[in-house]
């Protein structure tokens, strides 16, 4: 069985470590093996039980916080050896928390493509934290930033006390990146399975898909900032094979470009529909739902992208419809 690998992901200042602290003195994570770039940084000192391994520490919790010293690979891999070997607690999960600058999409293709890492773990949740204080100003200079919220599976918003109104912001995150979960920081508890949950690879991925709202979507492309949404529809059933052509090599060919796509999908051979997700050129498993949420059979899509034109998406998108539908 795999282990779900969660990410906390923002941009510098954000309070990635100031939420880590909060949480690693809760309970719950005591199934959890914490990988991030520096102890000191988190400020562990207080809570260190004893030490495992150069770069690993056990808390009072049982959470093994481990200190990730070369390649995100080989600090999985050493977490499962140190397991198997009974060295550290047997964990349920793995948090990652990133660089400020990070852009979360290596990370996940690398869960994806490595033949050592994959099937050992899989993606549950991208979080990401985003600055309301300064969140204007790092998406007007920063492209990490929009790929960092693009990629995310729930939004936090840290240094609210700071600012007058933080409506506009989420307004603009919740068209940047639709149906996201958005929550104050200081909402978020160590149990809280907005957190801690699987996402689609949950014993309920339906609930997740109801959260991406694309019923609601429109057809016609949105602007925001340098993002541009996009939301694709086929009333018809689709041929699997002939779409998971054209969805490969737009991302081969677009990757870079589109930050996120979603989809809910009518396939031919289905009774159920089956959901899609991916972060540019990373495409995770598909996932089939056990069945329709409501009535209506459209096949829907959404993209998140950034430099490309939507109308060109449309355009190929409706030359495929003529060719491959089911």
């Amino acid at each position: 069985m795999s282990i779900a690998l969660n990410v906390i992901t923002g941009f510098l200042g954000s309070g990635k470590t100031t939420l880590l602290k909060r949480l690693l003195q809760g309970e719950s994570l005591g199934d959890t093996a914490l990988l991030i770039n520096e102890f000191g940084d988190v400020g562990i000192d207080h809570l260190l039980v004893e030490e495992v391994a150069p770069d690993t520490v056990l808390l009072p919790s049982g959470c093994v916080c481990c200190s990730i010293r070369g390649e995100l690979k080989d600090a999985l891999l050493g977490l499962l050896q140190r397991r198997e070997r009974g060295e550290i607690p047997a964990f349920k999960r793995v948090i990652l928390e990133t660089t400020g600058l990070a852009d979360p999409a290596p990370i996940l293709a690398t869960l994806n493509n490595d033949v050592q890492l994959r099937g050992r773990f899989h993606i549950g949740l991208v979080v990401t934290l985003v600055d309301a204080r300064h969140a204007a100003l790092q998406e007007r200079l920063h492209p990490e930033w929009l790929a960092q919220v693009a990629a995310a599976d729930r939004l936090l918003l840290s240094k609210t006390d700071l600012v007058d109104d933080c409506d506009q912001l989420r307004k603009h995150l919740q068209a940047l990146n639709a149906g996201t979960p958005i929550l104050n920081t200081h909402e978020v508890d160590s149990g809280d399975q907005l957190l801690l949950g699987e996402g689609l690879r949950s014993s309920t991925p339906a609930l997740e898909v109801s959260r991406w709202k694309l019923h609601q979507a429109s057809s016609t492309p949105s602007t925001h900032g340098a993002a541009q949404v996009c939301c694709l529809t086929l009333d018809q059933p689709l041929d699997w094979v002939g779409f998971g052509v054209w969805l490969s090599m737009l991302l081969r060919c677009h990757g870079e470009r589109i930050l996120r796509v979603k989809g809910l999908l009518n396939v031919n051979a289905s009774l159920a529909p089956i959901v899609i997700h991916g972060v540019q050129h990373c495409l995770h498993a598909p996932v089939h739902l056990p069945e329709w949420p409501g009535t209506d059979r459209q096949s829907r899509l959404v993209f998140i992208l950034r430099g490309l034109d939507p109308a060109l998406l449309r355009r190929s998108f409706e030359v495929f419809s003529r060719r491959f539908a089911a």
